[in-house]
């Protein structure tokens, strides 16, 4: 028998114990960790956001709004340039990007150009021109503001946007929040450890700039409005409701820049506050100029362009500091402290999709988590001993090794593990022990053909091992898509099935095979011994290609039943496809009444309401529906239903999908399942032929079609977390049908006049104990899954519980069969199928 080598099998444990070291620190609290030799690695696992609990938000900019400031600042600079210089002009006015202005007097019509044109010049020496400048013959300027300046502006706000978002959610009581831009105009703002996102949505609400005007009292705002208002001078309102009218001059008598260190003390009365700052050198010295030249003024105190306050400058302090009085609750004038003390934002922000879980409810499905795991990895160690005895106890070892590679890949790439990915992770017990059974099963097959013991053991891994790399990239494929494709909490599950894939390899052929062969050789066998019991699958010799019509058209009708199904009925699309928001609400004493939640939403008028009680009966899960005015509807639905509800009901988890990212997700989706489709065509067409191609996509398209009509049957929700369902499903379905394909293609090589209908038989029958057992070893898995594994991953469970299933059986009376017709052999050969097939026994081939 062959041994390994002495530095083969040192670099197997050595990667083992490296594993083992790298997993370690996820045993031990931060504290224990810090006292720990500095030699010893110290990274842990990061969990994230849905395991932690925190908020997931995507903020955009909207270009509109970038270009109505870019339009507003260019008519101000035309209007301040043109005025300063004592040309008369008329008709400025800006519409889209373009502003235009008459000149009055045509001799001034060069000098007015020469005035303007700094205007074109961009900043940071960009080769293009910002705006361009044209004459027209009646004294007509026309300035146009190019797209390129608008990308650029757009550019830039959403760069100074990344530290003044962060500075926020630190206001707002996050830790170490991770703000990434993604796109042309969004923002991703993580903030682990936040429950409640309500006050930093709050300070996102406003861009916080802070503007100080004289109060223009040579007519009242209410003559201005009723006349015309005086040049240089504008009507603005206060927060107030109803709002005053205030008549201010343009020109601001003080930069906010000239400010720092906001800070609040409290008003005489509860609902009265001092809103305290600091002075830079220049700031103070402008600010006592302004007070002593304009005693007995009012200043326009501006937040946003509405007026905040306007005290009179006389009673204002001078010096390094002053305070202005707010009529603002302390709660209030907190906020407003902590926007401007991270200063104003460079353009509106509107919320376009966010995700909220509360830490207790991370809590909860990480336990549940473990538990699932915890009896999944029992119930599949033991079958795998029940099968096979000593072999099935080397395939548990094995199986607890994977998991630690996995948690130690996880760990060194920093890569966070999310709900999905610790599903993914009780996933990989079911599947990681399948490369076992293929290995397994080889090796009594090799027994069977004759060989000794020792060689069937070489042998069986050597020819199992092609046969478990291509089923294994056909799940990668699955995983690299998802990666790409996916939200981070998918990306999370595409990570650790990939680690786990990989890991798998590692632990089946180089970890078992040493220890295979050492219990061989210390035992001192020649055969199997008698607790290997997966021989009740020998000798069989079912007639699968005998039945195909049968199957053909019974797949067929149900398939025809599926597809009308999903055009009829519908699925229950979630809110990534259809927008809205989900919040699964727990109630502060006593059991959550989903009639009377119902019932005190409906008054709101927000559209269809769905409410249901979970298996938890103090908890109940609310659906709203699209609100249809954009995404900022969608965050107020949202606080409708929290000053509703907020007294009664803790928000554990809360979902706001809006409309533009609704339509984006369902886009992706569909590529995603369409590029993985295409793939595996590619991949299994090189590896095999083109006939095997297409048959295993027919197989597939069979399983995403039957899986999407269970959820038309079971009304289970289809959202993010469904496609990838579908896309594993589509990966572990030719992960069995590769093991198929693989023994077709070896039978074809070695019997190359066997009639193929006998060939597909034999083939299918000589590997119908691997099929039937990594299934079962997969089912066990995903049952416990379902069973244990909470609220939140339950569906995602049972749909692979359904879709594995389906899989199993497509790769027998599907993807095989189908080959018929595609002739794989001469024709001539074939002629005699039905003779054969019908008339006589099965064939079978002994290999």
């Amino acid at each position: 028998m062959r041994q390994f080598s002495l530095w083969k099998t040192l670099l197997i444990w050595f990667a083992i114990v490296a594993a083992a070291l790298a997993a370690a620190p996820n045993l031990f609290s931060p504290n224990t960790l810090a006292s720990l030799p500095q030699w010893l690695p110290h990274k842990a696992l990061t969990p994230g956001l849905d395991l932690r609990g925190g908020a997931y938000l995507v903020v955009k900019i909207d270009r509109a709004d970038i270009v109505q400031s870019r339009l507003e600042s260019t008519v101000a600079s035309v209007r301040t340039r043109l005025r300063d210089a004592n040309i008369r002009y008329t008709g400025l006015a800006g519409n889209a990007q373009t502003v235009q202005v008459r000149i009055t007097d045509a001799a001034q019509i060069d000098r007015a150009l020469s005035l303007l044109a700094p205007l074109a010049v961009p900043a940071g020496g960009v080769p293009d021109a910002d705006i361009a400048i044209t004459k027209a013959n009646d004294g007509q300027i026309n300035l146009q503001i190019s797209d390129k300046a608008i990308d650029r502006t757009l550019a830039s706000a959403l760069e100074r946007s990344v530290a003044i978002v962060a500075h926020r959610a630190i206001e707002a009581g996050g830790i170490d929040p991770i703000i990434t831009p993604a796109g042309r105009d969004r923002l991703v703002v993580q903030i682990p450890g936040l429950g409640d996102p309500q006050r930093f949505k709050d300070l996102l609400s406003q861009p916080g700039k802070l503007t100080f005007r004289l109060v223009d009292s040579s007519v009242s705002a209410q003559d201005a409005m009723a006349g015309s208002v005086p040049p240089g001078s504008e009507i603005v309102y206060s927060q107030d409701d109803p709002p005053i009218a205030y008549l201010v001059e343009r020109a601001e008598v003080l930069h906010a820049s000239d400010l720092g260190d906001f800070a609040i003390e409290p008003g005489p009365t509860p609902d009265t506050s001092f809103l305290t700052f600091n002075f830079n050198l220049d700031g103070s010295r402008r600010f006592t100029d302004l007070v002593e030249k304009n005693a007995g003024r009012t200043l326009a105190i501006l937040l946003d362009d509405q007026v905040l306050t306007a005290p009179e400058l006389s009673k204002l302090p001078v010096g390094d500091s002053s305070r202005i009085p707010l009529n603002y609750s302390p709660d209030e004038s907190e906020d407003l402290a902590a926007m401007l003390r991270s200063g104003p934002l460079p353009a509106a922000l509107t919320i376009v999709e966010e995700r909220t879980i509360d830490p207790g409810l991370s809590g909860d499905a990480i336990h549940a988590g473990l538990i699932a795991g915890i009896i999944g990895a029992v119930l599949v160690a033991g079958l795998m001993i029940g099968l096979y005895g000593m072999l099935g106890v080397i395939a548990s070892v094995a199986l607890l090794v994977n998991l630690l590679m996995i948690v130690a890949v996880l760990t060194v790439f920093g890569a966070p593990l999310t709900l999905p990915g610790l599903a993914g992770m009780v996933l990989m017990i079911g599947i990681a022990v399948d490369a076992c059974v293929l290995i397994y099963e080889r090796i009594r097959e090799e027994l069977k053909a004759g060989l000794h013991l020792d060689q069937a053991i070489s042998a069986g891994y050597s020819r199992a091992f092609m046969t478990v790399v291509d089923a294994s990239i056909t799940m990668l494929v699955a995983a690299a898509i998802l990666f790409y494709l996916g939200s981070d909490a998918i990306r999370g599950f595409a990570v650790t099935l990939a680690a786990g894939i990989i890991t798998t390899a590692f632990t089946a052929f180089l970890f078992t095979r040493p220890l295979v062969e050492a219990w061989v050789r210390r035992r001192r066998l020649r055969h199997l011994p008698k607790s290997v019991h997966t021989d009740v699958f020998d000798g069989t010799a079912v007639r699968f290609i005998g039945i195909r019509r049968y199957t053909f058209t019974a797949l067929a009708a149900l398939s025809l039943v599926c597809m009308l199904g999903v055009a009829t009925a519908g699925m229950h699309l979630g809110v990534d496809f259809t927008g809205g928001s989900l919040i699964e609400a727990r109630s502060k004493d006593g059991t959550a009444d989903a009639d009377d939640i119902r019932s005190r939403l409906s008054e709101l008028n927000l559209g269809d309401v769905e409410v249901k009680r979970l298996r938890d009966p103090a908890s109940a899960m609310i659906r709203l529906q699209s609100q249809g005015g954009g995404d900022n509807a969608e965050q107020s639905a949202i606080s409708l239903v929290r000053s509703e509800l907020q007294d009664e009901y803790d928000f554990r988890r809360l979902e706001v999908v809006g409309p533009a990212v609704s339509g984006e997700l369902a886009r992706t989706a569909t590529l995603g399942v369409l590029a993985s489709l295409l793939a595996i065509l590619i991949y299994i067409w090189i590896r095999f032929e083109w006939q095997f191609a297409i048959g295993a996509i027919i197989a597939t398209l069979h399983d995403v079609i039957l899986t999407l009509g269970f959820f038309v049957v079971t009304g289970i929700e289809f959202n993010l977390t469904s496609i990838a369902a579908l896309l594993v499903i589509v990966g572990y379905s030719l992960n069995d049908t590769v093991v198929v394909y693989d023994r077709m293609r070896e039978n074809l090589k070695r019997y190359t006049r066997m009639p193929l209908p006998i060939l597909i038989d034999a083939s299918i029958n000589q590997t119908l104990s691997r099929t039937i057992l990594t299934a079962a070893t997969t089912l066990l898995a995903l049952l416990a899954l379902t069973l244990f594994g909470g609220e939140v991953i339950r569906p995602f469970a049972l749909v692979m519980l359904f879709g594995v299933a389906v899989g199993t059986f497509s790769s027998i009376y599907i993807a095989a069969p189908v080959l018929i017709l595609f002739r794989l052999r001469p024709k001539s050969y074939d002629d005699e199928d039905e003779n054969e097939t019908a008339g006589g026994t099965p064939g079978k081939a002994t290999v």
